[in-house]
């Protein structure tokens, strides 16, 4: 009877103690959330269940909007799509997108308009490169938004007026293959765009390439520049979080001078590395580099004078251009 007393005192001492070192690790858990939570901002916030159910919200949260089982039926559908263009293929399922148009989607690069304002009114001509450079970045701070707009109708328009004295205004030209123009005008500048994507379905992901052509005309000194943006890699479609990405140069062309500026996307790299960035130059006429444009495209943009070399110039500093993107469309 000793002996098996001594067992049972034994096993309960064992179970005391697994039990006292998951429970320590529980809440060492639950420490590390609430700190990390803290950091980004989340310490505090309720997560709700929008449809009032009985199931746990904060597990239906990290779910998403999108259920596995929904992915799965639908990864069998597009699987024999990949490697082809899918803008004119197929349906895409409702509950990938967002209540916006892409038309009212065109319309957020004209959130910074006030740095075309700046470029206009500037007299130095690579500095107003700058400007302009900065306000091409801007709009990308949307894509951490993951959803995509809905495909507008042919002859459907948007318009947008008295935003900072802008009148913008987009019309849907083409159904399939998907294409918009639009035009935006204030006393500062001109903005002419034909938006026409191109994508590669590849498997789970999609590349969107711009094929279109973007040109904006400064009013005061007549110049016009041409743009071309990176590609678009939207990740995760089917399987995990989705994320949008944008590897690749950004060059934009003075028609007017030859002057030009190149920016490189850097690409999301392991555990999020690199994401975000961008560097880059404002070139002269001669490809002789004159101002090193550096910073992330969620959150600000500087600038600084450099040498030949792209070093910066001794005696200058750092000048933020652009600083916290945000949107209120």
């Amino acid at each position: 009877m000793g002996s098996k007393d001594q067992g049972g005192g034994a096993a309960s001492s064992g179970g005391g103690f697994f039990s006292s070192f998951a429970a320590g690790m529980r809440t060492w858990g639950t420490a590390v959330h609430k700190s990390v939570n803290g950091l980004l901002g989340y310490e505090g916030l309720e997560v709700i269940n929008p449809d009032g159910g009985s199931d746990d919200a904060e597990e239906e949260a990290l779910r998403g909007r999108w259920k596995q089982e929904d992915r799965d039926s639908y990864w069998k559908m597009m699987h024999k799509y990949i490697g082809s263009d899918v803008t004119s293929l197929v349906t895409l399922p409702v509950i990938i997108f967002e209540p916006m148009t892409m038309l009212q989607k065109m319309a957020e690069l004209m959130e910074y308009c006030e740095l075309l304002d700046k470029a206009d009114e500037c007299e130095d001509p690579y500095m107003r490169m700058a400007y302009a450079a900065a306000w091409a970045v801007s709009v990308y701070f949307a894509f951490q938004r993951t959803w995509k707009p809905f495909n507008p109708i042919l002859g459907e328009t948007y318009e947008m007026v008295n935003h900072q004295g802008i009148t913008f205004l987009a019309e849907q030209v083409s159904h399939h293959p998907p294409m918009g123009v639009a035009h935006c005008e204030n006393e500062h500048f001109t903005y002419d765009i034909t938006s026409k994507l191109k994508t590669k379905f590849l498997g789970n992901s999609v590349e969107v390439y711009p094929v279109g052509r973007t040109r904006v005309t400064l009013k005061k000194s007549g110049i016009v520049f041409d743009l071309v943006p990176p590609l678009t890699k939207i990740n995760n479609l089917i399987f995990g979080r989705t994320w949008i990405d944008s590897p690749g140069e950004m060059v934009m062309t003075n028609l007017t001078t030859g002057d030009k500026v190149v920016l490189y996307f850097q690409p999301c790299g392991w555990f999020g590395a690199g994401r975000y960035e961008v560097d880059g130059y404002v070139y002269s006429a001669q490809e002789e580099p004159k101002i090193m444009i550096t910073g992330k495209w969620n959150t600000s943009m500087s600038c600084q004078p450099c040498d030949q070399e792209g070093e910066p110039l001794p005696g200058t500093e750092l000048k933020e251009v652009i600083v916290c993107f945000t949107f209120c469309f």
